[in-house]
């Protein structure tokens, strides 16, 4: 709980003093007064102002947003010998720019969070894929388990090299939001000819882009031994006899080949809601044993599932992932511009309803996510970073009046005719963006709940 927190904390003061940095340092570039930075509100917890500096700097006691406060003839009287140092008579270029380089900085922040990733290096599965889901589009397709991914492709772009499974679950995640078919170049088994599998992701309902989304798809995880690993006090598996260490062998009259087979055999080793007991033929220590194994019935949102309480399945086969300084650089450009252009075009099927309002995630959500991702390490939470850091880029993009996206439209329509939004016309456009926004917050907040605690 405590590193849930502090890793949220820590997320989100980063992120938006960046952002709000963005803001401060474009505005002092073209010349505009900055009376205040702060990073957080509420009660001040850090008050500061430098020598010689017009700026107080403020990090407040709740880290939940901040502001850039400029001079500015609008919020109260300017001097006349400081009227060009106020925001609203800057050139339009110039405000423009002050207003875009808040999201600029957390997509430039993203960019450099990848890299980082990138040239530092990280441990990933290799991209062999486990037995497919049944009925999924992976299997028929025509994958049945242990093909090596070693090139693919969106559609008709040209195939690129598949350096780790989470290159493909990346892939595989664009495909199926975007409803593009995916092209594998995979290498059946050593020595094997290669040849080319389409999986079809139209088929796919992705309005909800949760955990069953891979399901769908039917490819969940890399390959793995059918070895068990931990088995739990009191579970299925230890009243069976089963032990840490045991490689599966045949469950039933199936053959088993790898782990998520295994896995996905004990799901749905039920009849209607009761547990169906099962020869499994096991290796151990060189003898071949058979036990009877009476798994646990668990009921799930998909409905009523086997458990035999043991991690079921070996480790993974690892590669090193790493690139050199540009090569790197380049990658976590592109990843940044491919997940942007991702979380927009989720937006705007959510706005036209091809896509479900459950996909909007809050403040509850995030620190979960926060936390896991700190706990497996700096790498994960560096990624996670990066991709949070995109998301409030491109949210505050969005053209909400409350938002800088809205502002950048004010600033469009005053290119376009000449003349800057009416004090009227702005109050009723902010007094709706605060509207939709408020709404926006309520439906990614109920998600959380219902998600963390339904």
């Amino acid at each position: 709980m405590l590193l849930t927190v502090v890793a949220f904390i820590v997320a989100l003061g980063l992120l938006i003093a960046v952002h709000e940095y963005g803001h401060y340092r474009v505005a002092v570039a073209c010349g505009v007064k900055v009376l205040k930075f702060s990073v957080g509100f509420g009660k001040p917890l850090l008050r500061w102002q430098p020598k010689g500096s017009p700026t107080e700097f403020v990090v407040g006691a709740f880290p939940l947003g901040g502001y850039v406060r400029m001079l500015d003839e609008r919020e109260a009287p300017v001097a006349a010998e400081e009227r060009h140092l106020a925001f609203n008579t800057q050139p339009l270029r110039s405000r423009a720019a002050i207003v875009a380089a808040g999201p600029a900085a957390n997509l430039l922040l993203a960019v450099l969070l990848y890299s980082l990733v990138n040239w530092n290096g990280v441990e990933e599965p290799r991209a062999v894929l486990a037995s497919p889901v049944a009925g999924s589009v992976a299997q028929s397709a025509g994958l049945r388990g242990g093909e090596l991914v070693e090139r693919a492709a969106l559609g008709s772009d040209d195939m690129e090299l598949v350096r780790s499974f989470e290159d493909l679950r990346w892939l595989l995640t664009r495909g199926a939001l975007e409803g593009q078919t995916v092209r594998l170049d995979v290498v059946p088994q050593a020595g094997a000819s290669h040849r080319e599998i389409l999986l079809d992701m139209s088929r796919i309902d992705t309005r909800e882009a949760d955990a069953q989304l891979f399901r769908k798809i039917g490819i969940l995880g890399p390959w793995t031994r059918p070895e068990l690993g931990e088995v739990m006090a009191g579970g299925a598996a230890e009243r069976a006899g089963l032990r840490q260490g045991d490689v599966v062998l045949k469950l039933g009259t199936t053959d088993v080949v790898d782990g998520q087979q295994l896995r996905e055999l004990i799901r749905q080793s039920v009849r209607g809601e009761e547990p169906l007991a099962q020869p499994w033929r096991v290796e151990r220590g060189g003898q071949v044993l058979t036990l009877d194994v009476l798994p646990d019935a668990k009921t799930e949102p998909s409905g009523t599932v086997g458990r035999i309480g043991a991690y079921v399945g070996a480790a993974p086969e690892f590669v090193t992932v790493e690139y050199g300084m540009l090569e790197g650089a380049w990658a976590g450009v592109v990843k940044t511009w491919d997940v942007s252009v991702l979380t927009l075009r989720m937006m705007g099927r959510m706005v036209i309803g091809e896509a479900s309002l459950k996909n909007l995630s809050g403040p509850l959500t995030i620190a979960d996510y926060a936390g896991r991702s700190a706990s497996l390490g700096l790498t994960q939470y560096l990624v996670f970073l990066a991709l949070i850091s995109v998301s409030l880029g491109v949210l505050n993009l969005l053209p909400l009046p409350v938002l800088d996206g809205g502002h950048l439209m004010y600033y469009l329509w005053e290119g376009v005719t000449g003349r800057g939004v009416s004090d009227a016309w702005m109050e009723r456009l902010q007094r709706a963006g605060v509207a939709v926004l408020l709404l926006m917050m309520s439906i990614a907040l109920f998600n959380d709940v219902t998600r963390l605690f339904g």
